[in-house]
């Protein structure tokens, strides 16, 4: 008699990999920030055995128009160019190369404004900081948004204990920050860099210029009924904080965002996206600066490298879905054609899971939180129809061949 494992977070028990870019179908997607944990949604496949992200990157290069693109993407900025050199589009990001990529463009290709957002990682890397100024010594005006510091680690903290995700908050706070600035502003236009149907949400999403309202708004009379980190808004006011403190991470009103036409955009809509070839921009207009090594967990050197607390978000995306960095950075150089598949496998079978030590004292740190209690999240977040434990061992039950 076969044994029936249980799955957790409601992932699909059958693991299936993409027979083209290798990625699996345990991989959620990015609106799960915003639900109930045990609401997953997950990339999908179709009946040949392809991810939605490779259909995705088929669509780009053979049905659409990047010339009709390029018009859209004029007239829209036609439309929002100020004329009085005023700000007249908010960039949210940190620095590093998708950010430049969007910033620089929109500046020196199209004669924008840009005013530049940063959501602040709350332990810069030195190296996410050399390339932070960097951004800026190229002559964009910034806008950083620390939000409370005692609020955001208890937020960390609760979020790696409640959900193992220490990076939720961050996120959450992070698709806050452009549309949240261009209110207070008076900007109607932000511009974020790809779509997340390129790595494999509801392809729809890349069919439209404008980011899903969803990311960034409620209706007014459901806006306040966040759960962050696993912990109710309310439920946050009563250990202290302010409506002020948790406004940062709190969805803007449907309506207001509405009413002020407030638009947030995609540059990877009008422009055919590849973030290699994006980081080779900023290298050559940006003094853009790698790792000097290859990031814990994977084999390159140039994406996710501004926090401390990056190597622990892949960490745990491994732990709950068997999915680390190399098979993410794998699978989106497999698609856009910079590896094979048996390289890609090779890489993720060498680097995937691999332990983030560098950091890792610091991250106890800053979560408060003892080692012991690390590897006690850690293991109760392995889901059984992913694990298996041999001794002291654990290995996945299943590998990309």
């Amino acid at each position: 008699m076969t044994e029936e494992l249980t799955a957790l977070f409601n992932l699909p028990k059958d693991v299936k990999f993409c027979k083209r870019c290798g990625i699996s179908n345990q991989r959620p997607s990015s609106a799960v920030e915003f639900k109930n944990v045990n609401k997953k949604e997950t990339i999908f496949f179709d009946d040949t055995g392809v991810c939605s992200a490779c259909r995705f990157h088929d669509m780009k290069y053979n049905e659409f128009d990047w010339n009709e693109r390029e018009r859209q993407l004029v007239d829209l900025l036609d439309k929002h160019r100020s004329p009085s050199s005023d700000y007249d589009v908010i960039v949210p990001g940190s620095g590093g190369k998708d950010s430049f990529y969007v910033a620089h463009t929109l500046k020196h290709r199209y004669g924008m404004h840009p005013l530049t957002v940063t959501w602040p990682p709350q332990m810069y890397t030195d190296i996410g900081w050399r390339n932070f100024i960097s951004w800026l010594d190229m002559g964009f005006a910034n806008i950083s948004i620390h939000p409370n510091r005692q609020l955001h680690k208890e937020m960390t903290r609760a979020a790696f204990l409640n959900l193992c995700h220490p990076f939720q908050p961050f996120i959450v706070g992070q698709k806050q920050v452009g549309p949240k600035t261009a209110l207070r502003y008076g900007v109607k236009l932000v511009f974020y860099g790809e779509s997340q149907a390129e790595n494999g949400n509801n392809i729809e999403e890349g069919l439209n210029p404008r980011m899903n309202r969803k990311y960034y708004t409620k209706p007014s009379e459901s806006r306040y009924d966040a759960v962050i980190g696993g912990v109710h808004y309310n439920d946050w006011l009563t250990r202290g904080f302010s409506k002020a403190d948790l406004d940062h991470y709190i969805p803007i009103a449907e309506e207001g965002a509405r009413n002020a036409g407030v638009e947030v955009h995609h540059m990877g809509y009008y422009h055919r996206w590849r973030p290699q070839d994006i980081y080779y921009y900023a290298v050559e207009h940006g003094k853009f600066q790698p790792n000097q090594t290859r990031s814990e967990g994977t084999y390159s050197k140039y994406a996710s490298l501004d926090d401390r607390i990056d190597g622990f978000h892949y960490y745990t995306t491994f732990i709950k879905f068997g999915i680390g960095r190399a098979a993410y950075d794998s699978a989106q150089e497999t698609r856009n054609g910079h590896l094979t598949r048996e390289e890609a496998v090779a890489l993720i079978h060498k680097y995937d899971g691999e332990f983030p030590k560098k950091y890792f004292k610091d991250f106890l740190e800053y979560c408060d939180i003892s080692e012991d209690q690390f590897w006690k999240t850690i293991d109760k977040n392995r889901s059984p129809h992913l694990w298996r434990k041999s001794g002291n061992e654990w290995a996945l039950r299943f590998q990309i061949s």
